[in-house]
């Protein structure tokens, strides 16, 4: 994979049946996927070595991001999103390499702004099941 502009990076939200709708082209973001470890060491493990169970952990992801919302009606459904405590199916698209999709919850929702710029927002999202990610040709 080259190198890519990070503003391509894309947010979108499920919209009912019509499939997702694009909130924002993120300006800052950062996804970390996490697997919580189990460990089975013993005291017959060799040599005292940690031993981990394969496949037993916790699978979890957390997306956060930066952007400028695209319109008032994208700005209204992330707000509609939180207030309720959905857990849409959500895409992160990374051009180039792949989309991250299903359910987060928003954990985190700011707005910010300065007198001479753009209002901008700041989304913190924690997976609320499982993913899946599909690679880009």
């Amino acid at each position: 994979m080259g190198t890519q502009r990070g503003r391509d990076i894309l947010l979108k939200i499920s919209h009912g049946g019509a499939g997702f709708v694009t909130l924002a082209g993120v300006r800052a973001s950062r996804i970390e996927l996490r697997s919580a470890q189990v460990d089975a060491t013993g005291a017959d493990s060799p040599e005292a070595w940690r031993e981990l169970l394969a496949g037993a952990g916790t699978k979890t992801a957390r997306v956060s991001g930066r952007g400028v919302f695209r319109d008032a009606a994208s700005d209204a459904r992330m707000r509609a999103a939180f207030f309720a405590g959905e857990t849409p199916d959500w895409q992160l698209i990374l051009p180039d390499f792949g989309v991250l999709e299903g359910a987060f919850q928003i954990s985190e929702l700011s707005w910010s702004g300065s007198h001479d710029g753009e209002a901008e927002f700041s989304v913190t999202l924690e997976s609320a099941g499982q993913l899946t990610f599909e690679a880009l040709a």
